[in-house]
């Protein structure tokens, strides 16, 4: 039997000017979503490898434990942030699957918009 092909989820972005964006890709991370759909504020300038925080998001509360809380590696690149917050992630940690269908991730700064 064929595998049936999964639908790409549709995430959401709040941009710092309080702005959102949203939509799908055919991608493996939120932060490669992201760069796909050119939403201002993440960067991804190591490519996804933790080497840098330019894909910082916070994720909202009731979808943290769905997603997971921020992995050692994440929180040594992050914690001397300003914006770090017990739900901050970078988002090319974030694998797309179909149970993120739904997701709204902010930018760091849009908080206060």
């Amino acid at each position: 039997m064929p595998d049936t092909p999964q639908k790409s989820p549709v995430i959401g972005f709040v941009q710092r000017d309080g702005s959102v964006i949203s939509g799908t890709a055919n991608v493996s991370s939120v932060m490669e979503l992201a760069l796909e759909l050119g939403v201002r504020g993440i960067e991804g300038q190591c490519g996804g490898f933790v080497a840098c925080g330019t894909c910082h998001v916070h994720i909202p509360e009731e979808w943290i434990e769905r997603i997971g809380r921020a992995t050692p590696d994440e929180i040594t690149m992050l914690e001397y942030e300003p914006s770090f917050t017990p739900f901050s992630r970078l988002s090319c940690q974030i694998a797309l699957h179909p149970d993120l269908d739904g997701l709204v991730v902010t930018i760091p700064g849009a908080e206060y918009a």
